[in-house]
């Protein structure tokens, strides 16, 4: 299967979401809709696993959800009133059915299935050892290493093996896990990762992200925290602390892109973090100018806080194509070669003999940006200029991101003055790390103990990179003659 235009991508992809439900009549139902929700957070594959207090059933589809799940008999295929889903995004190995999740197993208790978000940074050299004691590996996934440690612990009941598999896992892992009696809900002691307890009808239902329990009328619950482990079963809901609590690390980038704008994230509305994140940039980096325009979609809400903060009209100066997607299946090269105008237009009528600010929430490549800004004025924009709603991009991300290798992150080879000319815009600035930190409501960045995560504008990565460092160094990729099989796909 292709995907088309993932060289000329300049955005960052988170890479999985993650659902489940228990003890609804229409489960699997509301998995697909609370997948459809997610859908940002995966776009290349959605599968969904449900127990009708007999069997389990799957259907796996690469796609989207809307496409795969809306179909009545493909529902009537997965029965019962329990169920967990997966929305997926791979960062590494073309994509194979066998790795669509949630992955399954069938264990001497009984059958598991798991849905993952995030990324085992120890996942090769677990491998490895589980190799050695006999684990044959069936995907190229890192969540089945999960599967084989949950397998090869020597406790007996489940979660206490679940808990043992977890305790040798490193990196960053939000899962959802269902099991014949129980679904499980757990996030690594960092919290890299979100995860959200919401009730629809007395049914606990587990989601990456509040928007997800709006889809289906749930209400929310309250976050699982860091190093939490909730059980849900018939008579209710347990909660677990079975790691050693670290302080919270979460992905600051989850408010600055990845989050849908209208989920509730750790406590803060991710829309209104954005319209203050474009409103601390406008106090950092005002210029003179007619216009604020976003780049749309991911840009607006910071556009918005902007154009607010610096007393400046805003107005849609470039119109985005919502239905490109994969129209162009196996697109010829001139096709390819128009590029940007196929996902963005100039509106000339906004932006002729203006002084232009473009607001976009990241620069990762720097392709995409050269190519609008180049639209921009040939739509008779007098001046443009580019804010970036965050710190420059200089880090790759190992906790569940697609993140091009470290050589192909423009802002960790080039200046802003020399990024500022390769994109050929009048000026540019990016908020600063500190500025980022303020519009989500701290003084600063704490140095030595930062609140968040923010390895991808640090480099400050909070746990230790074992499989980078072993194969290839902690600002290559591994090389895959050496490791031929495992990839990332939280």
């Amino acid at each position: 299967m292709s995907f088309p235009f993932a060289a000329d991508d300049d955005k960052l992809r988170e890479e999985c979401g993650v659902f489940g439900v228990f003890g609804h009549q229409d489960a699997a139902a509301l998995t697909a809709l609370g997948l459809h929700a997610l859908q940002h957070r995966g776009q290349e594959a959605a599968g969904i696993v449900s127990f009708d207090g007999v069997a389990f059933h799957d259907e796996r589809h690469f796609g989207l959800v809307g496409d795969k799940f809306t179909n009545r008999a493909v529902i009537e295929r997965l029965p019962g009133e329990r169920a967990v889903g997966h929305v997926r995004y791979s960062t590494r190995g073309g994509p194979t059915e066998r790795n669509i999740q949630p992955l399954f197993a069938g264990f001497s208790g009984g059958g598991f299935a798991v849905a993952h978000n995030g990324n085992i940074t120890n996942a090769l050299e677990l491998q490895e050892e589980l190799q050695r004691r006999g684990s044959i590996f069936q995907s190229s996934c890192d969540t089945e290493v999960i599967l084989h440690l949950i397998a090869t612990s020597p406790h007996e009941r489940l979660v206490e093996r679940v808990i043992d598999a977890l305790s040798v896992v490193e990196g960053a892992w939000s899962l959802v896990c269902l099991t014949s009696k129980k679904m499980i809900g757990c996030r690594d002691p960092l919290g890299v990762r979100p995860l959200v307890l919401g009730e629809l009808d007395g049914a606990p239902i587990l989601a990456s992200e509040t928007c997800a329990l709006d889809i289906i009328g749930a209400s929310f619950v309250r976050d699982i925290e860091p190093g939490e482990m909730v059980i849900v079963t018939a008579d209710g809901i347990e909660s677990r602390r079975p790691f050693a609590p670290k302080p919270s690390r979460f992905c600051i980038f989850e408010y600055v892109y990845f989050s849908r704008p209208d989920s509730i994230v750790e406590g803060r509305g991710v829309y209104d973090i954005r319209k203050a994140i474009g409103a601390e940039l406008a106090r950092e980096a005002a210029v003179p100018a007619d216009l604020v325009v976003p780049v749309p979609d991911s840009g607006t809400p910071a556009a918005i806080g902007y154009a607010e903060a610096a007393g400046l009209p805003f107005d849609l100066g470039i119109i985005r194509n919502h239905y490109v997607g994969r129209t162009f299946i196996e697109p010829s090269d001139a096709i390819r070669h128009m590029g940007v105008k196929l996902k963005h237009n100039a509106n000339r009528a906004v932006l002729a003999g203006k002084r232009v600010i473009l607001v976009d929430d990241s620069i990762v490549r720097g392709t995409t940006s050269s190519k609008i800004v180049q639209m921009v004025r040939d739509a008779g924009a007098s001046e443009v200029h580019m804010r970036i709603a965050c710190p420059p991009t200089t880090h790759s991300c190992f906790y569940g991101v697609d993140t091009p290798d470290k050589s192909k992150l423009i802002a960790s080879r080039l200046s802003i003055a020399d990024i500022q000319d390769f994109i050929k815009v009048d000026s540019l600035q990016f908020l600063s790390l500190d500025g980022l930190y303020r519009a989500l409501g701290e003084a600063g960045r704490r140095a030595g103990a930062p609140q968040f995560c923010d390895a991808c504008f640090s480099g400050d990565y909070p746990t230790r990179l074992a499989d980078q460092e072993r194969f290839a160094g902690p600002d290559a990729e591994p090389e895959p003659t050496v490791v031929p099989l495992l990839v990332r796909t939280g």
